[in-house]
């Protein structure tokens, strides 16, 4: 399982492709219903990955093992918030 080094890296990729898509946006490199797409499936993966580090850092306070955390399907992470 990745450590969390490794998740925050994929977390500042993600928003550095979540700047571009919007800046591609802005230039009418893209029209607004892939830029949508695309934003929803970049914030799905951010959801996913805050997930991760949460569990880690609860399994960790908790004298866990932080590497038994698991990327969780993201209709489970997205079910959070509804």
């Amino acid at each position: 399982m990745a450590k969390d080094e490794e998740i925050l890296a994929e977390v500042h990729k993600l928003v550095a492709e979540e700047k571009e898509l919007r800046e591609k946006l802005q230039h009418k490199e893209i029209d607004t219903s892939e830029e949508h797409q695309r934003l929803r499936a970049v914030e799905v993966q951010l959801d996913q990955c805050w997930d991760l580090l949460r569990q880690r850092r609860a399994l960790r306070d908790s004298g866990a093992d932080p590497g038994a955390a698991q990327v969780r399907p993201a209709e489970e992470v997205e079910g959070y918030l509804n």
